[in-house]
């Protein structure tokens, strides 16, 4: 048990904390008739490289986390860490939930403004700690905005649901 106190306990949260909003997100992306007869814009990226590209972003989002425990001081500041890490893994499966799962990518679109407010807590709250931490969750920011976009163009393109 003590190979998950000190500096491992905060990568093994992180990690599985990572994988449990991974896998989430994965179990609610079906890609089945309906995500297929949706009209896409043409600039929407090919839908292998989003699983490269989440993939990057939790790895890079968990190492921010872990950055950030490190240096904040015991206490609520880490609190307040563990609060606006859970909010954003609360948002970013939320969001597969409403567009794939209930088909509602007007609602996505709502949740989507939610998400990307969440990731810019985050950077602020990691900032507070590690800068450099901060800096590995711009690629998240800027993703949520490119999945705003496309989700915008998707309900444009596509709507009434």
């Amino acid at each position: 048990m003590e190979a998950l106190g000190g500096r491992w306990g905060p990568i093994a949260v992180a990690a599985a904390s990572a994988i449990v909003v991974a896998g989430a997100g994965a179990w609610l992306t079906t890609l089945g008739p309906w995500y297929a007869s949706l009209r896409v814009p043409s600039w929407k990226p090919p839908d292998w490289a989003f699983g490269p590209v989440w993939t990057t972003i939790f790895t890079l989002t968990a190492i921010a986390g872990v950055m950030a425990w490190n240096a904040a001081p015991e206490g609520p500041e880490r609190g307040w860490l563990l609060a606006a890490f859970a909010l954003n893994g609360v948002l970013n499966i939320a969001w597969s939930g409403l567009f794939f799962r209930l088909e509602r990518p007007d609602w996505a679109l709502i949740e989507v403004a939610a998400l990307w407010l969440s990731v810019a807590v985050l950077i602020v709250a990691v900032g507070c700690h590690s800068g450099l931490g901060a800096v590995l969750l711009v690629p998240y920011l800027v993703w949520v905005g490119i999945a705003a976009a496309l989700n915008w163009s998707i309900v444009r393109l596509n709507g009434p649901f």
